[in-house]
């Protein structure tokens, strides 16, 4: 009877656990080469911090620089073939302005962030 009592709790402390797990934020680094246009927002060169919560479909991308959020904007958790060789910050050509930010990869990992319309770009566009 101790034994059941125990292994309930046990199993329920542990789905706990991963259900707060599940929902804990990821975050990565950028760094800008250029200024890019992320939902309405410039962002200069320079190192930000992008979070999200969620692992796979939709998610809300956090890009901070300090304690500061600088623009918030609907991404789409994605999963590569491969892992990434190199992070990269992928744009999408504005005729006029600053490129836009389409996407985000980490170097080593086999998940992407897609941004938008970022579909074309994610499979082949530029990188910094």
């Amino acid at each position: 009877m101790k034994f059941a009592t125990v292994s309930k709790s046990l199993v329920i402390g542990l789905a706990m656990l991963l259900s707060v797990s599940a929902f804990a934020a990821t975050k990565a680094n950028l760094q800008l080469g250029n200024p890019v246009l992320v939902n309405g927002t410039t962002l200069k060169p320079g190192d930000y911090k992008v979070q999200w919560e969620g692992s796979t479909g939709n998610v809300e991308l956090t890009i901070m620089q300090g304690k500061n959020v600088l623009a918030k904007v609907p991404a789409r958790v994605i999963e590569l073939q491969s892992p990434a060789g190199n992070d990269a910050a992928v744009t999408r050509k504005n005729e006029s302005g600053p490129n836009t930010l389409a996407g985000l990869r980490f170097q080593g990992k086999k998940l992407a962030l897609e941004l938008g319309e970022a579909s074309e770009a994610m499979s082949g566009g530029s990188s910094k």
